[in-house]
């Protein structure tokens, strides 16, 4: 399968991503099924991909969950060392392209004081639901590329 084909197949070819690198082979090694575990269990027990109730949560630890992802990442990387360049390709456009924007919009208006208006606290809550619908196809493509069960809605929102 090629890299496009399988980005093609979680909807995020929204992703730019250059055309000889979509034209690559993605085929996936055993470093990369276990840097790929590694990142999905910390994404699905994260504020990442699960809700933040509107009547409980901090905005400020929500964002600094968020930002926490670059050096958990990094670590991944680290850890698995060279030969997981497949998941470190998909990780780092994730990181630069979805992450990055939101932490850095937020980061400035948090030193700022949003967090103490409540109508910025609104907006937050409503781009982080949009960030974690795209993290959570994210979460999905970690689940498929390390080989497991993909659990990322295993739970109900019904009480």
């Amino acid at each position: 399968m090629k890299w496009g084909k399988w980005l093609e197949n979680w909807d995020m070819t929204s992703l730019k991503i250059k055309t000889p690198f979509l034209e690559m082979d993605w085929c996936p090694k055993d470093e990369d099924k276990a840097a790929a575990w590694e990142l999905y269990v910390e994404l699905l027990t994260r504020v990442t991909t699960q809700k933040l109730d509107d009547n409980h949560g901090d905005e400020k630890t929500a964002l600094n969950s968020v930002f926490s992802l670059f050096s958990i990442t990094r670590d991944v990387m680290k850890n698995n060392g060279r030969h997981c360049i497949e998941f470190t390709k998909i990780a780092i456009v994730v990181l630069n392209q979805v992450v990055r924007p939101f932490t850095a919009k937020w980061h400035r208006l948090s030193v700022s004081d949003a967090f103490d208006d409540s109508a910025k606290c609104n907006e937050f809550r409503v781009e982080l639901a949009e960030l974690q619908r795209v993290l959570k196809i994210y979460t999905r493509m970690l689940a498929d590329m390390a080989g497991v069960e993909d659990l990322t809605d295993f739970e109900s929102d019904e009480v």
